[in-house]
């Protein structure tokens, strides 16, 4: 008798494969159940920021604590007032009057008057001129000066040796520098020359001191020493 069923649709011939799937299966679902985690949904931290959480939230308040003054200091211990027994007798100081009785003759010393001493004034700003002779019935100041300065510079070209220059062997122009004072009695001292040589510095003091005593000028009503500039110029004939 043949068998009914097709030989190749007998499934005996893979049970040993279907074993192994179903097994591997088996472990699949079962590791799966092993390592399955549950969590409660109220412990669960989504992230989400909750506002009424920052209303409720105390801030706290910083206080500015002010640091008190100073305390004022403590006032002056009140002077002791001592208080004297009416029967205590209390030695009385008696104080002299300085004030001078008017009836009273207080005798003054005299006053001495001291003079205040002027010293040298230059001629080009004294206030009243010294006189030459000669030059007495001018009227006013700057006419005597202008009369002194004449006299002077007539009285020198007369009396210096201008041939003293060529005997030196010197030419052209030559210059030679007086100054002199006059003194508060109106005579000629402290004359001093410079020149380009010895002896023409010589020739120039020694005809200044034959200058005639003159009038002292007088500088707020005193005598006073009156300075005195003179050049001489003098020119060699070659």
């Amino acid at each position: 008798m043949e068998p009914k069923k097709n030989p190749k649709k007998d499934l005996s011939r893979r049970s040993l494969l279907f074993f192994q799937i179903g097994l591997v299966v088996v472990l699949a679902i079962t590791l799966t159940m092993i390592e399955w985690k549950t969590y409660d949904r109220d412990a669960i931290d989504t992230g989400v920021v909750d506002l009424d959480m920052l209303d409720e939230e105390d801030v706290p308040i910083t206080e500015i604590q002010k640091t008190p003054p100073p305390p004022p200091p403590p006032p002056p211990a009140p002077e002791v007032i001592e208080v004297v027994e009416d029967d205590e007798e209390v030695e009385e100081v008696v104080i002299e009057s300085t004030e001078t009785d008017q009836n009273e003759v207080v005798e003054v010393e005299e006053v001495e008057e001291v003079e205040e001493e002027i010293g040298d004034v230059p001629f080009a700003v004294i206030e009243s001129v010294p006189i030459f002779p000669g030059c007495e019935g001018l009227d006013n100041n700057e006419q005597r000066k202008q009369c002194m300065s004449k006299k002077i510079s007539q009285f020198v070209n007369k009396n210096f040796d201008t041939g003293l220059a060529a005997d030196l062997g010197l030419s052209g122009v030559n210059r030679v520098y007086v100054q002199f004072k006059i003194d508060k009695k109106g005579n000629i001292v402290n004359v001093a020359a410079r020149a380009p040589h010895p002896r023409l510095q010589s020739e120039g003091e020694r005809v200044i001191k034959k200058l005639p005593k003159m009038k002292p000028g007088q500088q707020r009503g005193q005598n006073v020493g009156v300075l005195y500039s003179l050049p001489i110029t003098f020119q060699v004939q070659d």
